[in-house]
């Protein structure tokens, strides 16, 4: 349990500020972490909480404002001095080396030592063995980092940061990439580290966790503090609206579908993956106009090969993919767009961006060559900056101008500039994978009330998505992937969650039997 308000605070920040050319980050904030809390940070992308942490862990040097902790005035001027104080930081991009492993990534930058000459990697290893045992991260110090679940990584950042003796951990947006039981585990290690004494701030935008894991929350919106709660005297709906600034509606409200003829048919397709693996084992469906068709599964079950192969991003083995009666199957990404398609990829910064373009490239991407954005080779940069203004505020896309390289945004506002591409062109399908991962719960809504949008209008949606909560609430039919197959396709209003889950995890019938597998 966190130590009581009246005992000395670990970390105080009091007056915070820090601003950038046409920005102000952060506006005089105060916050306060107990010994053994939990503190979430939330609030929507682009308020300011990113920032605020990076002050403390030395990566920017505050305009104004002063550090204490536990009770003494403190200047971090850097990572290392951050570090030194006993600050550790995951950041929502792991700072990994993939071809090393675990205990080499661990020890970088503070490698011991036999006879001041020899690295001593049996010490090493036997320590991060050691921190993994007390903390319950069960790692394994000899494996390489490419070879890891992406929740394993994020166990080996913690293991980072205890081994280099840290008692206050920032975990920045640190469940954005895990799957639900994935999430389940990180809590279950968070709630085992305040229980040690250590103190914790979480940053988030979701609700859901916040309510889970934080003992208090403080609310950022551009860049001030709106409000300090507890679980106990808040609910979502409330964190919510203190998040945007007005009432959100947190259930997707739709009509019921009515679907029409199909856009895309998918027979028998075959998918290998980067190690030459099977990923998608013989997949049949179709998605028809005015129809969202989710697909649910715990992330690494095909999911990934299946919409890269739909779009054009990789090689299928067998199999058929047709559009609109067009077969597409092995088609460039220029042919499938071309044919009326939409997408929002599940890594933007790989596939969905060019991180050194500035925002307005960036939300042409895909019709740069065409009329109006271009005559025969020549670019209209006029009319590419212009339509960039109206879409960047159509969407909400936060940057101090659309001539900022997207690189410079935070990662909701660059999944809201592949959104805003997507979705301002006619399209015909709508192949979303992921497209609220990293988003606030003010864009949430927004993005959902899109996606219901272009169902309505006759759009057939293809919906990929880990959140089982996301799929239920958008999708008239979910399909369930478990081992690169689809073993299920059911209405979405006559199903359950339980059901569902059961399917994602490769149980059958009532838990007899399993796709592909025996259940013990």
């Amino acid at each position: 349990m966190p130590s009581t308000q009246d005992s000395p605070a670990v970390l105080e920040l009091r007056g915070i500020t820090k601003a950038f050319p046409g920005v102000l980050a952060n506006d005089h904030i105060d916050l306060s972490l107990q010994e053994g809390e939990i503190h979430a940070l939330l609030g929507e992308n682009g308020a300011g909480k990113t920032t605020l942490m990076n002050v403390l862990y030395g990566l920017y040097s505050q305009d104004d404002g002063e550090i204490y902790i536990r009770g003494e005035r403190v200047e971090i001027e850097d990572p290392n001095d951050a570090i030194a104080r006993g600050i550790g930081m995951v950041h929502q991009h792991f700072m990994l080396v993939p071809v090393l492993t675990v205990t080499e990534n661990v020890i970088l930058g503070v490698e011991p030592t036999r006879s001041r000459i020899f690295l001593d990697r049996r010490t090493a290893a036997q320590r991060v063995r050691e921190i993994s045992q007390q903390h319950g991260l069960r790692v394994d110090p000899d494996a390489t980092i490419q070879n890891l679940s992406v929740g394993v990584q994020q166990r080996v950042e913690i293991i980072k940061l205890l081994y280099r003796e840290a008692d206050i951990l920032i975990l920045d947006e640190p469940t954005a990439v895990l799957t639900p039981q994935e999430v389940d585990d990180l809590f279950a290690i968070i709630r085992s580290l305040a229980d040690q004494g250590k103190s914790v701030i979480f940053i988030t935008h979701k609700l859901n966790e916040v309510m889970d894991i934080a003992d208090r929350i403080t609310v950022l919106r551009n860049g001030r503090v709106v409000g300090t709660t507890t679980p106990e005297e808040s609910d979502q709906a409330e964190l919510a609206a203190m998040m945007v600034g007005r009432d959100v509606v947190l259930r997707v409200e739709k009509e019921p579908a009515r679907p029409a003829e199909p856009v895309l048919a998918v027979d028998d397709l075959q998918v290998m993956d980067d190690r030459g693996n099977m990923a998608v084992a013989g997949v049949s469906f179709e998605v028809r106009a005015g129809e969202v068709l989710g697909v649910a599964g715990v992330q690494g079950n095909g999911q990934t090969e299946l919409v890269e192969a739909l779009t054009g991003l990789r090689a299928t083995e067998a199999g058929r993919v047709e559009i609109l009666g067009k077969r597409v199957t092995g088609a460039s990404p220029r042919r499938v767009l071309e044919q009326g398609v939409a997408h929002v990829p599940e890594d933007r910064q790989r596939d969905g961006l060019v991180l050194s373009f500035p925002v307005a490239s960036n939300l042409v991407l895909n019709t740069y060559y065409v009329k109006p954005f271009a005559r025969f080779v020549i670019l209209n940069q006029e009319r590419i900056l212009a339509e960039a203004e109206v879409r960047a505020r159509r969407f909400d896309v936060r940057t101090p101008s659309v001539l900022t390289p997207v690189a410079n945004l935070s990662g909701g506002n660059q999944q809201k500039v592949i959104v805003a591409r997507e979705f301002s062109r006619p399209i015909r399908l709508l192949i979303a994978s992921q497209p609220t991962r990293g988003l606030d719960v003010g864009s949430i809504e927004y993005i959902h009330r899109r996606i219901i949008e272009k169902r309505d209008e006759g759009t057939a949606v293809l919906l990929v998505s880990p959140e089982l909560d996301e799929v239920m609430s958008l999708s008239d039919r979910i399909a369930v992937m478990y081992e690169g197959q689809i073993v299920d396709i059911m209405p979405a209003e006559k199903t359950t969650r339980e059901e569902v889950g059961l399917l994602m995890a490769g149980v059958k019938g009532g838990g007899k039997e399993s796709a592909g597998a025996t259940v013990a």
